[in-house]
């Protein structure tokens, strides 16, 4: 059991497949910040601030995004990025969310060159190299979803937003 509420991911029955955390104080929402590498270091600072990652955590994920770019373009005009980077970085596994008050441009996920403007940030501390697959699995069907991007970009209550976000990745509330 953990201190703070927090979810897993639905494994076989109640087995978790990954003791995820994500809870209210990893949201932002309105999260101002002039570019990528700004976004990036908040919300790295934060999950190291919390113990979630290690302090070299922050670097990584900066020089991954730049090799390996995670934006993409969704269908409702609004991209959003799922940074991530290797789990030799991270302690504990957690999801962290901003909603951008202004989009920053981050890379498009396959193409080097291409930019687009994100205003929906998953930055994913995940301990196991193979894990992120399955999160990352569950995270598009949010993208592919115009009304939940929608949603997200609206709402500012922090409760409501970890709901719908537990309820989209079929995330379990641990007590």
């Amino acid at each position: 059991m953990h201190k703070n509420k927090s979810s897993f991911i639905n494994g076989v029955g109640d087995i978790p497949v990954i003791d995820l955390h994500f809870d209210e104080s990893l949201i932002f929402c309105d999260l101002k910040a002039k570019d990528q590498e700004e976004v990036l270091k908040v919300m790295g600072n934060h999950l190291y601030e919390k113990n979630f990652v290690k302090e070299s955590f922050i670097d990584a994920i900066i020089e991954r995004e730049k090799t390996f770019p995670t934006g993409l373009p969704t269908s409702s005009n609004i991209s959003v990025a799922i940074p991530h980077t290797d789990s030799v970085h991270v302690n504990k596994k957690a999801i962290s969310l901003a909603i951008l008050k202004d989009a920053v441009e981050f890379g498009i996920m396959g193409e080097q060159e291409a930019k687009t403007p994100v205003k929906i940030v998953f930055l994913l501390a995940i301990d196991k190299q193979n894990s992120h697959l399955k999160i990352l699995q569950k995270l598009i069907s949010i993208f592919q979803n115009e009304d939940v991007i929608k949603f997200l970009t609206t709402e500012k209550n922090k409760t409501l937003i970890k709901t719908k976000i537990i309820e989209c990745l079929d995330l379990k509330e641990m007590n």
